[in-house]
């Protein structure tokens, strides 16, 4: 059985309401000094980006429905662990909001295949009943 097709456009993002733009309760905001953020925030090839820029979620518009979730949980937990600077923090929401997007997109495809496969059995049981 083939995948569903994703009906979104991958590259919006739509904000997703699992995931909340604050801090959950208890959980504080690291604060750094000015030199320890400047340092950290150049340095940040690992996410995908420097300072300023947007990271690359290219890889997230080939993920299966399974490897996005997977992912968006891996994620939200670090982003609810805290200990990340505001620029990585930023890209992990980023990251986040891409992965629960395309999750959506399997899941609007699969309702879609449904949806089909329940109209396509209605029918027949139509033509069935009128050949009677």
């Amino acid at each position: 059985m083939s995948p569903p097709a994703p009906t979104a456009s991958p590259g919006t993002t739509e904000p997703h309401p699992s995931i909340s733009p604050t801090p959950p309760e208890g959980h504080a905001v690291a604060q750094q000094n000015s030199s320890e953020q400047h340092s950290t925030v150049q340095d940040d090839s690992r996410l995908g980006g420097s300072a300023g820029s947007r990271p690359d979620l290219s890889d997230v518009d080939g993920l299966s429905y399974e490897q996005a979730r997977e992912q968006l949980v891996e994620t939200v937990a670090r982003l609810e662990a805290g200990g990340t600077t505001l620029e990585e923090s930023l890209h992990l929401w980023e990251r986040g909001e891409a992965l629960a997007t395309r999750c959506e997109q399997w899941l609007d495809g699969a309702r879609e295949r449904l949806d089909a496969a329940r109209a396509r059995r209605e029918e027949n049981r139509e033509q069935a009943a009128s050949e009677d």
